[in-house]
């Protein structure tokens, strides 16, 4: 953790990881912390293939998994090699359209793969362009935050924080959606942060495709930091829910029926600390695509992952959750790079499209 800045308390995320925070109607201002409800669901896991057991859970919707997918025990699925394009013409499934979302985690360890993730964010942009030049494509980032910022300097911002470059001066512009949970971030503040509010046209809390800058807007999203949480399940139900992507809500637009979602998990911890299941987290994205587990595609960048370990692990929770997904694959953070990894998930994009059929 950087110099001057001073580290959350664990207990501090207590009472906040009671609540699921959505938006009603995005405010146009405010600093508050505003909560408006539990938006992870507690119905059980998704799909009726099988029946959770054991300690945290076996799969459901994705005991049973696409060739072209993730979740076998045969190895990782860097080893199948990637695809050089995609067909030219759209899937008739997903309607040429896709939903890109990625949830980071925003914890002090995740300095350890800072270094990994600022060399991945334009390869990323790069295999969107490049793969889905003829798709319709919106990018959001989410973190694993019920709080924006790093706590210590938002109550007194003082030397030691601006000489990390810590956003004194912007603190009395955060909105309530910038402090909401599952919201999107645009405005990253704490240690090996952007600490820049992301120039998004149009007030809107993700990138659509013909944005200018996208590579560089994408990194200013994208760059969380490292003084924050890692309640990617949490964020992650909390950002698929209705009251946020509906009117008025944080998201307002970024969640389309008729698009398939691939969503990309990035954290060198096991979520400990987001209340509900795998299972929980799974059906809210679920119920927000129609009970279609065809129209939602998971990758994850994890901590000591390999696909065989992340296909059977009962410790880490994120792998329990994007393996509830028929199509899913996951690599180590670690990796020296995340490139290739990013470039072999999305391959699952093609064959998903032409499964998925929105209603």
């Amino acid at each position: 953790m950087a110099q001057g800045m001073r580290p959350r308390t664990r207990p501090g995320i207590a009472l906040a990881l009671l609540l699921l925070c959505a938006c009603g109607a995005r405010p146009e201002g405010g600093s508050g912390f505003e909560t408006s409800g539990v938006v992870v669901p507690s119905t059980g896991e998704p799909g009726s293939s099988t029946s959770s057991g054991g300690e945290g859970g076996e799969d459901s919707v994705g005991a049973s998994h696409a060739s072209s997918g993730g979740g076998s025990s045969t190895g990782p699925l860097l080893d199948v090699g990637s695809k050089n394009d995609l067909e030219p013409s759209q899937p008739a499934g997903c309607k040429g359209k896709i939903d890109f979302l990625f949830v980071i985690s925003g914890i002090t360890f995740m300095s350890d793969i800072q270094a990994q993730l600022l060399d991945a964010f334009p390869k990323f942009i790069d295999t969107i362009q490049g793969k889905f030049a003829d798709f319709d494509y919106h990018i959001m980032v989410v973190d694993g935050d019920p709080f924006w910022g790093q706590l210590g300097c938002n109550e007194d911002c003082d030397d030691k924080c601006k000489a990390v470059g810590y956003p004194c001066d912007a603190i009395d512009t955060i909105t309530a959606c910038d402090q909401t949970w599952g919201g999107g971030v645009v405005f990253n503040a704490g240690s090996l942060a952007a600490n820049k509010r992301c120039d998004i046209p149009d007030g809107r809390r993700y990138l659509i495709k013909g944005d200018p800058a996208l590579k560089e807007t994408f990194a200013c999203m994208a760059q969380v930091g490292e003084s924050g949480y890692d309640a990617l399940g949490a964020a992650f139900a909390a950002a698929m829910s209705p009251e946020m992507n509906g009117p008025g809500g944080c998201n307002e637009g970024f969640l389309r029926d008729d698009a398939l979602l691939f969503v990309t998990f990035v954290s060198v911890t096991p979520d400990d600390d987001s209340p509900g299941t795998p299972q929980d987290w799974a059906a809210a994205a679920l119920a927000a695509k129609h009970d279609d587990p065809d129209a939602i595609v998971m990758f994850g960048i994890l901590f000591q992952n390999t696909q065989e370990w992340c296909a059977t692990s009962k410790n880490n929770r994120v792998c329990q959750l994007i393996r509830q997904f028929p199509r899913w694959s996951s690599i180590d953070c670690f990796e020296p790079d995340y490139g290739p990894g990013f470039e072999v998930a999305t391959d699952m994009i093609e064959e998903a499209c032409a499964d998925f059929i929105p209603q």
